[in-house]
């Protein structure tokens, strides 16, 4: 269950609040009951960011193979003369 506290609590920054954060527990911040920022662990973040870039990854390696697909590959030996190898 994720923690959530206003964030007018920040100014009492060590009442526990940075403390109840850990991997897989975030803590939610609101301003006038609206959620405003929330708070992760720095290792399920680094977590976070791989995985959200090997995602990106699949995404532009799916989008190559349709347009390998669709338009249709070159030879190595074309390529290799394009590179000027």
């Amino acid at each position: 269950m994720p923690a959530i506290y206003p964030v007018s609590d920040l100014k009492n920054y060590y009442s526990g609040i940075v403390n109840s954060v850990s991997y897989g527990n975030r803590v939610y911040l609101t301003k006038n009951g609206v959620g405003k920022c929330a708070m992760v662990d720095m290792r399920e973040l680094e977590d976070l960011d791989k995985q959200k870039a090997v995602l990106n990854l699949m995404a532009k390696l799916t989008d190559a193979r349709a347009s390998v697909s669709e338009a249709g590959g070159i030879s190595a030996e074309k390529l290799e003369k394009e590179l000027g190898m």
